[in-house]
């Protein structure tokens, strides 16, 4: 016989589609509630609805733009990450401030700065290889948008 009564039971987990549906919904409300209480989420969605779409318009090979857009998402990626071991460690010790918990709030910090980093190595390094093609391309832009 169990211990557990049947109140601590975990219910079955669904299965097919209404799996898939539920974790499409956690990860809008995850998104949606870290947009609601991270301002620095807030500030890298920003830079990425600038950054993503400049990455598809300038005139570079599909590889390049891949990586332009792959550093945006690591950056988001690493920030959820980054808020749900901060949000953790905050509930977990509330009360008790341990040095161990620090530590693990700051590697998930410097993981954010890495990625940050990463985007803009990445960036700079594709811009500056293909510096000349958009040069051209911007010089030419004033006549293509008014005619």
């Amino acid at each position: 016989m169990s211990f557990a009564s049947h109140e601590n039971q975990v219910p079955p987990k669904a299965k097919g589609m209404k799996r898939v549906m539920n974790a499409l919904l956690y990860s809008l409300e995850g998104i949606g509630s870290t947009l609601k209480h991270e301002e620095a989420f807030r500030q890298e969605i920003v830079l990425g609805a600038i950054m993503i779409p400049a990455a598809i318009i300038l005139p570079l090979d599909l590889t390049a733009k891949l990586f332009l857009i792959g550093s945006c998402f690591l950056v988001l990626i690493v920030e959820l990450l980054n808020t749900a071991i901060e949000v953790t460690i905050d509930y977990i010790s509330e009360y008790d401030h341990h040095f161990l918990a620090k530590r693990a709030k700051d590697m998930a910090s410097g993981a954010v700065f890495i990625s940050l980093l990463n985007a803009a190595v990445i960036w700079t390094l594709v811009i500056w290889n293909n510096w000349s093609s958009i040069a051209a391309w911007a010089q030419g832009l004033p006549s293509r948008l008014f005619g």
